[in-house]
């Protein structure tokens, strides 16, 4: 063997080993993201943290095998977090398995339908009020938690209730206060961990070192009165399996079947939403939607028969992993053995996590969900796109989650009538002669037909009309046919119509990919 062989040999070995190398840092990462998160979306949820911490190591293991989005990692996320709350509060923690199995089954048949594309059709003003709406809530609950408390009702209720709540604790003095002490020492680690820790020190996620310094923090002031995570020695204890009752009353429920549907959609919606946004983060393999929906569906399957949270593609997660530097799915596929190695083997340590910081941490996750930084993005597509994200948010807020987002749903769909529908008519008379200019914006289909039958109908015998077409987008069969139409009988009235034909075949044929035929007229 020469020495070209031998150094041609190890190359593709050394990058394989800097591929592993990379995936298993990348993967430490994921899972000290991971870990706060799982738990505290689980209790934001009314489940256990062991529940949170199943749905991660199945999203990571499972679904990071399957996944059509390699670098995307999955585990409970808190745009469900709500939704499952109020499932587990009307029906109990035992149907919910049921619930995520069903809904589950939905994804996996809507992937293998083919239909990943299509839940990417919903408005990102939709995606981002659902986003917004999901933050305001998480918000609004858990400040009551990080003072030891409980929700103590609607996104409003808990919204208007936190003055009251912080005003009770400090008059009281008890251990409300104390609690709300250590969570906002976790928020001001978080912020300050964010904006001031060394580059070199940036991969270490700030709400792990807020949790950290929360748990240092009750250790060293012997804080027994404030609330810890209670987590049993086997996380596989608490596991609710569904039954053939519990899949019986099922499907005698229309509420429980609604769940299981809104479930599928929003996660389904926040999955290839986060998906996309990965592929913009990496020059790695795209994305492939349809395997990416069957992977989640899979997933959730089988987080439904372990009676734990549904999952999603985690944007947080997700950007940790790349950002860390991941090649391959192994590094979501690892952090979820991480999880699962850690949750197995030294469960006790969790119990040292004050409750109020993990509520703290999704207090700080509710902010940044709230925030409306995607504002001005919205503007520059129009007013009507912040209307409709306002308006998401704010029947999420005030009724519930999925009001919320068939609002949003609503919204956009009119909109998008009223935009297809839309032809503005302009004429301009030349003075002292028959000439009329006429200028079409905007959308001539068969719902604007009468507005343009009506245009030509009053103009005069004889006229010498010009039609501009500059300015509109598209033309259906329907209009067409009439300009045609009413040009032959316009001419036998001495009149003329000048426009541009070829332009006018082409803006049809732009939607309408057919053997096409010449516009009447056209030579």
């Amino acid at each position: 063997m020469t020495v070209s062989d031998t150094e041609g040999s190890s190359a593709p070995a050394a990058r394989e080993a800097s591929t592993i190398g990379a995936d298993v840092l990348a993967s430490v990462v994921v899972f000290l993201v991971a870990l706060p998160l799982c738990m505290g979306i689980a209790i934001a949820s009314g489940m256990p943290p062991t529940a949170g911490i199943i749905t991660g190591i199945i999203g990571g293991i499972v679904v990071g095998f399957l996944a059509g989005s390699p670098l995307q990692v999955s585990g409970p996320a808190a745009g469900l977090a709500v939704l499952v709350y109020e499932l587990v509060q009307a029906h109990g923690v035992e149907m919910l398995g049921t619930i995520v199995l069903f809904a589950g089954l939905v994804q996996l048949a809507a992937g293998l339908l083919k239909l990943g594309q299509w839940f990417r059709a919903v408005s990102p003003a939709v995606i981002h009020g659902m986003l917004a709406g999901i933050g305001v809530l998480i918000f609004a609950a858990q400040f009551h938690v990080m003072l030891d408390g409980k929700p103590i009702g609607t996104g409003i209720q808990n919204l208007l209730g936190i003055p009251g709540a912080i005003f009770d604790a400090i008059k009281a003095g008890d251990s409300r206060l104390t609690a709300g002490e250590v969570g906002v020492l976790t928020i001001a680690t978080i912020f300050g961990w964010a904006a001031l820790a060394p580059k070199s020190l940036k991969v270490i996620p700030a709400p792990l070192v807020g949790v950290v310094v929360g748990m240092i923090a009750a250790a060293v002031f012997n804080l027994d009165s404030i609330k810890y995570v209670d987590v049993p020695d086997n996380i596989w204890s608490t596991v609710i399996y569904p039954t053939a009752a519990s899949v019986g009353t099922f499907f005698t429920s229309t509420q429980m079947i609604i769940g299981a549907l809104a479930i599928a959609f929003i996660a389904s919606a926040e999955t290839l939403l986060c998906a996309t946004a990965v592929d913009q983060m990496h020059s790695g393999p795209r994305t492939k939607y349809d395997r990416e929906l069957s992977a989640q569906g899979v997933g959730n399957t089988l987080c439904g028969i372990l009676g734990s949270l549904p999952m999603t593609g985690v944007i947080v997660r997700s950007g940790a992993n790349v950002e860390a530097g991941a090649k391959t799915r192994a590094s979501a596929i690892l952090h979820g053995v991480w999880l699962l190695i850690f949750a197995s083997l030294i469960p006790w340590t969790l119990t040292y996590i004050p409750l109020s910081s993990l509520a703290a941490v999704l207090v700080y996750t509710g902010y940044k969900l709230a925030y409306p930084k995607i504002v001005p993005t919205l503007m520059t597509y129009g007013s009507v796109n912040v209307f409709i994200y306002a308006a998401t948010i704010f029947m999420i807020v005030a009724t519930d989650l999925l009001k919320g987002v068939l609002t949003g749903i609503v919204l956009s769909l009119a909109h998008l009538i009223y935009a297809l529908s839309r032809l503005d008519i302009r004429n301009e008379q030349q003075p002292g002669t028959k000439r009329v200019d006429m200028f079409l914006t905007g959308t001539a289909t068969v719902v604007g037909l009468p507005k343009l039958a009506q245009a030509l109908e009053e103009l005069p015998r004889g006229t010498e009309l010009t039609v501009h077409i500059e300015d509109l987008n598209y033309i259906d069969h329907a209009c067409l046919d009439l300009l045609a139409n009413w040009e032959k009988q316009h001419k036998s009235t001495g009149g003329s119509l000048t426009i541009e034909w070829h332009q006018l075949a082409q803006k049809y044929h732009r939607r309408h990919n057919t053997a096409s035929a010449d516009a009447p007229g056209t030579p």
